[in-house]
């Protein structure tokens, strides 16, 4: 069944084998048993490769900062789930991981949430992140050449946290503004009488 991919949307369904680097596992992924928590997908195009080692290490630099913002992380190519235990195994960045690797053989994952090259068949690089209902809060893509700014998805995070947990007063609205960083005020605009003013 095709999905509808887009911000504020229900995030497409992803069910699929997954190796899992803590238990040392292949089991099933199912993203519908991480509602409640905030999820990280980290899509990219292939195991063994070097940027996306890189990707995978740099996540796992702020891992712990994700882990106690309710986050989990998990990473997504159109490998098998065979590949991604070799690769897990083998590679000097990643075998020092704690992301689950998901597997997306048929690439129905990637379809569905718009990240598929149809030139190669493989996963484009980007990021999407889902909030704890299960809803597409933010999604990036771009040249697969170009590892992942960690921080920038970070501080992403943490302001989307900020606006769920500051509610608004009828005609407020909570934003956060350009080169926000966390611990930092989010904006409080009166949508009548700030116009113009920002």
């Amino acid at each position: 069944m095709q999905t509808q991919f887009d911000i504020g949307s229900a995030a497409p369904e992803i069910k699929s084998k997954a190796w899992f680097p803590e238990t040392q596992k292949i089991d099933e992924f199912d993203l519908a048993s991480y509602k409640g928590k905030w999820v990280i997908l980290t899509f990219y195009p292939g195991d063994f490769t070097f940027v996306c080692a890189t990707d995978v290490e740099a996540f796992m630099a702020s891992y712990d900062d994700f882990v106690k913002n309710d986050a989990a992380i998990v990473a997504i190519s159109t490998d098998s789930v065979f590949s991604h235990k070799a690769w897990s195994e083998t590679s000097p960045r990643v075998k020092l991981s704690k992301i689950p690797l998901i597997e997306d053989f048929n690439k129905r994952i990637s379809t569905d949430y718009g990240y598929l090259n149809a030139e190669t068949g493989a996963a484009r690089r980007g990021t999407v992140i889902v909030d704890p209902d299960g809803i597409v809060q933010y999604a990036a893509i771009h040249n697969d050449a170009i590892g992942k700014d960690v921080e920038h998805i970070y501080t992403v995070l943490m302001g989307l946290k900020q606006i769920r947990n500051t509610p608004a007063a009828a005609g407020h609205v909570c934003a956060i503004p350009a080169n926000w960083r966390p611990g930092k005020e989010a904006l409080d605009i009166d949508v009548v009488n700030d116009i113009g003013k920002l």
